[in-house]
């Protein structure tokens, strides 16, 4: 099986030199002319890549507790518990990512490493929801890419579901379950770049600026307040109901009650 070329566009639709190869394994390769094209990684870059690393044991130990506390509770009722508490911590102003220890891996030095901004604490929150609604569902995804994408279309709201949708080939579908789950690495790569540059797109047109201290979805500024916080938190939620579909009747793990 030859290798396969992943092909960007740039504004115009035109090919752009330099195109990733997909090699027969499903991982992807860099040319020789991405290679020396060199970029520095955007604060965006930077914020999504700590977001989506937290170790899949801690989201796993995270859902135990809450189900742990709630043994009587159903799959969808859990998964309410989770949305609420994700809102709790995101609408928490000032940076404070130490109140963010609900969530997995938030501000602790096993998980990932963050800055005590309210921007880091509401993408890496965004991510460890995201993923421990997978978990109640029986997903456990630990590919990053598969994690990015997962979170920037959540974050986009209907325009990023929009994009993986049209990628699986319409909507309709549980499309976070296709995208974790079975969608070729060459469509994760396509999706991701839409994904990045649909986001960087709508922030430089708000602030006209990707300086750290000011990226920020939609572009509300530095800080989320309570209220931009819980409007950008019923986003993520709302998307990640329709990435998964309804949640399964029974758990697909069995904890250990103590």
């Amino acid at each position: 099986m030859a290798d396969e070329k992943v092909t960007a566009s740039g504004p115009n639709g035109q090919a752009v030199p330099g195109d990733a190869i997909v090699k027969p394994d499903d991982s992807v390769e860099v040319t020789p002319a991405d290679w020396v094209r060199y970029k520095p990684d955007s604060p965006l870059d930077y914020l999504v890549d700590r977001a989506v690393t937290i170790p899949s044991a801690t989201i796993h130990k995270h859902v135990d507790k809450v189900r742990a506390r709630n043994p009587d509770a159903t799959p969808a009722q859990i998964v309410k518990l989770l949305e609420k508490e994700y809102l709790r911590v995101i609408q928490t102003t000032g940076g404070a990512v130490g109140a963010a220890a609900a969530i997995p891996a938030v501000g602790t030095a096993a998980g990932i490493a963050l800055s005590t901004s309210d921007i880091a604490t509401f993408f890496a929150s965004s991510a460890a929801f995201s993923l421990a609604v997978a978990d109640v569902h029986g997903i456990d995804v630990q590919d990053v890419p598969r994690r990015r994408a997962l979170l920037l279309a959540t974050v986009l709201g209907d325009k990023g579901a929009q994009d993986v949708e049209d990628a699986i080939g319409g909507s309709g579908v549980a499309w976070g379950k296709v995208l974790l789950t079975s969608m070729p690495r060459t469509t994760l790569h396509r999706v991701n770049k839409a994904l990045t540059h649909r986001f960087v797109q709508r922030q430089v047109a708000k602030q006209g600026s990707l300086m750290l201290g000011r990226i920020l979805p939609f572009g509300i500024g530095a800080v989320v307040g309570v209220f931009g916080a819980r409007a950008l938190g019923h986003t993520v939620i709302a998307q990640s109901r329709v990435a998964f579909g309804a949640p399964p009747e029974r758990f697909p793990r069995v904890i250990e009650q103590k």
